[in-house]
């Protein structure tokens, strides 16, 4: 009993940010207001460019307009805590929020590692099935394939929530960082962690690490298919296969590097934890576009339909 009414006088955390100095804080609100505004400008300029362009109603954009909206989403889940932060003296942030945030960063960023998956298996299946690939990667299984994303996306984050609500918090509630999320959160546990640190290990760190081999290995066995059998389109299935694995680094190796060690404070791990859930979402449209060619074309002929309707009225 004594233990359950000490866990209960943790009612919110202190986030310390990343930085106490005030002219800095303000230079780095302008720069990552920017960024923020060009990751929600980039993504749903490929969204929309997505569903209103008919010759894009293919698996492989289908696939990336879902990868942007869970841009969109990842970003906004830290960074307007971060932009308040630098903007004004309050760093608090409630038990019940700091829960939800970790809830739904992990929701969405695993729903993110499984899109990357799919996106790495439809063009597996492009490569090697092409006659098959529209019947294999139809309307019905592309839905169900980020309906799984999603859904597995909730078990994963359900299960480091569970976790982190059996334990007590009894106080210090600072946490080094901009954001919650469950390495600095376990930590001030008011118990031994070893064991759930473990569990969070396994649960994330090690499935991040297995699931970026086999990623890895699936574009090597693509790109050796590409340069040894495919002639037409050569160009264009190695710079989308290119663009791919690019998002997959940047995705997986930050993410490694938070998750797949003992939560042990290292000084890189702010830098790493901005361009995981900062800088990452506003790279991924901006790669996918300056190296697809119909991407670009297409956004092309949007802005000039906005353009031209704009001068109509």
């Amino acid at each position: 009993m004594e233990q359950q009414n000490l866990s209960s006088t943790v009612t919110e955390f202190v986030l310390l940010g990343l930085t106490q100095n005030a002219e800095l804080k303000q230079c780095l609100f302008v720069v990552f207001f920017i960024v923020y505004l060009t990751t929600w400008l980039g993504n749903f300029t490929i969204i929309t460019t997505v569903i209103t362009s008919h010759r894009l109603h293919i698996p492989m954009y289908f696939l990336l307009a879902n990868l942007a909206f869970l841009d969109v989403s990842d970003s906004s889940v830290n960074a307007p805590k971060l932009l308040l932060g630098l903007l004004s003296q309050c760093r608090t942030i409630s038990f019940n929020e700091c829960i939800l945030q970790m809830f739904f960063f992990h929701f969405i960023a695993s729903a993110m590692v499984v899109v990357l998956v799919v996106m790495a298996a439809d063009r597996y299946i492009a490569i090697y099935k092409p006659l098959r690939y529209l019947t294999i990667m139809n309307h019905g299984v592309c839905t169900g394939l980020v309906a799984g994303a999603w859904l597995g996306g909730l078990a994963h984050s359900a299960v480091q929530i569970a976790l982190i609500l059996q334990l007590p918090f009894c106080g210090p509630n600072f946490l080094d960082n901009f954001y919650c999320d469950t390495p600095q959160v376990i930590k001030l546990a008011c118990k031994d962690i070893y064991l759930v640190e473990l569990l969070m290990v396994s649960n994330s760190g090690m499935l991040v690490i297995v699931i970026f081999i086999i990623l890895l290995i699936s574009y090597i066995i693509i790109f050796v298919k590409i340069k040894t059998h495919v002639t037409d389109g050569k160009h264009k299935a190695l710079s989308t296969c290119g663009s791919q694995i690019t998002v997959v680094c940047l995705q997986f190796i930050p993410c490694i590097f938070i998750y797949a060690r003992p939560f042990w404070k290292l000084p890189m791990d702010k830098l790493l934890s901005i361009i995981y859930t900062v800088i990452t979402p506003m790279l991924n449209p901006m790669i996918y576009t300056l190296r697809n060619d119909e991407m670009k074309k297409a956004i092309r002929k949007l802005i000039s339909r906005i353009l031209s309707s704009g001068k109509k009225l």
